[in-house]
């Protein structure tokens, strides 16, 4: 069977994308922080549906754990063929406010945990003969609009994409496509600005995932540094 690792996946929308890959015959990689036991019930979760899971630790905002993930990963599983990028914090405040920690954060846990996981994830990818890489973005990222009370996050997800776009095109001769799905306002959304969007209600996880499904299948192999919006015309 194929073998997925998504960042993130003890909780909300990582838990929703490892379990609807489950679904779709992938042996799962839980990946977890500090959620161990919400980890281990999602890798429960996912090996009743047919495949083999497992909960690994790893905080991916350090270079050397994120490292280690991708190889005990691969270990495990004697291959890697996509990797889900979904770590990424988030903070709402004035800008004025913001401190020197939470940029910092927000650039660690958003953008160099995505670029440290493919790093050492694209050279398995290339011997094995492709790969796939989904990184997860922000509706709204690629627009260059004032967001003063996400400034930090916004920027961090910016350089996810324009990372992606320079990967894609440096893997594509190697088979490994790399592309952003960019979420909107969720059903687990911090915050629901239900005004704003012109659909007029939150997304739900399982239209999130059904991108993410359609970008890993044997179909979208032709597909490669674009960003798929789930935000019901946000930001249009």
């Amino acid at each position: 069977m194929p073998t997925a690792l998504v960042t993130g996946s003890a909780r909300g929308i990582g838990r929703a994308l490892a379990l609807a890959l489950a679904a779709d015959g992938f042996d799962i990689a839980i990946h977890y922080r500090s959620s161990r036991q919400d980890a281990e019930t999602v890798a429960a979760e996912a090996s009743r549906q047919g495949v083999r899971s497992t909960a690994f630790q790893a905080d991916v905002t350090h270079p050397r754990q994120a490292h280690r993930l991708i190889e005990e990963v691969h270990r495990h599983f004697g291959r890697l063929d996509a990797l889900v990028n979904n770590v990424g914090n988030y903070h709402l405040g004035p800008l004025a406010e913001t401190t020197v920690s939470t940029w910092h954060e927000m650039f660690a846990s958003n953008l160099h945990s995505t670029f440290y996981t493919c790093q050492h994830a694209v050279p398995l990818m290339r011997a094995q003969g492709g790969g796939r890489i989904i990184n997860i973005g922000y509706s709204g990222a690629e627009i260059l609009k004032a967001r003063p009370a996400i400034t930090a996050y916004a920027i961090a997800k910016t350089g996810v994409i324009l990372y992606s776009k320079a990967l894609a095109k440096s893997e594509a001769g190697n088979g490994i496509t790399v592309n952003v799905i960019s979420p909107g306002v969720m059903e687990n959304s911090v915050t629901k600005p239900i005004q704003e969007i012109p659909m007029g209600r939150p997304g739900r996880l399982l239209e999130l995932t059904a991108a993410a499904r359609y970008l890993l299948s044997p179909e979208a192999g032709y597909l490669t540094g674009i960003t798929i919006e789930v935000a019901g015309g946000w930001n249009l």
